[in-house]
């Protein structure tokens, strides 16, 4: 849907507002619960959103609350695993790099990386996940310092 045409039902409306959320709202998710979970989340927060869409659309900071949704709606539940993930696979990334992140960071922390990661800034970081600034900052600083000494970085010119 182009910008330029006019919005005329709520079902225009939602689907404008889709175009624009559904993208930051599959990073943020992405970012914080990985792949599958962070797939998942989203569509389950855009489903929500559709089934709600009269309510919500009055509502401040839309995009903040179905991160809310997607967070519970795939909180993990006590289940057997049916395969196996395989062990091999092509890191787009520092290969130590997840071992490092898993037991350091807790899932409010991983957030913080957001802005590093995506680009965002810490104002965005914060009303998406209902912290302040000041904590973004410092859950950042100090999960960095955590990462460069397991990974053995020294920032020593």
């Amino acid at each position: 849907m182009s910008g330029s045409q006019p919005i005329d039902t709520p079902d225009d409306e939602f689907r404008l507002f889709v175009e624009r959320t559904e993208p930051r709202l599959r990073r943020a998710f992405v970012a914080a619960y990985g792949s599958d979970r962070g797939r998942e989340a989203t569509a389950e927060a855009l489903a929500y959103a559709w089934e709600n869409w009269d309510r919500l659309r009055e509502e401040g900071n839309v995009a903040g609350y179905l991160y809310r949704v997607g967070q519970s709606r795939t909180r993990p539940r006590k289940h057997r695993t049916l395969f196996a993930r395989s062990s091999e696979s092509v890191h787009w990334y520092e290969p130590d790099l997840v071992p490092a992140l898993e037991p350091s960071l807790n899932l409010s922390v991983r957030p913080s990386y957001w802005s590093n990661g995506f680009g965002w800034i810490m104002q965005e970081v914060a009303e998406l996940t209902g912290v302040k600034v000041t904590s973004v900052q410092n859950h950042l600083d100090r999960g960095l310092k955590k990462l460069r000494v397991a990974l053995k970085v020294s920032t020593d010119g």
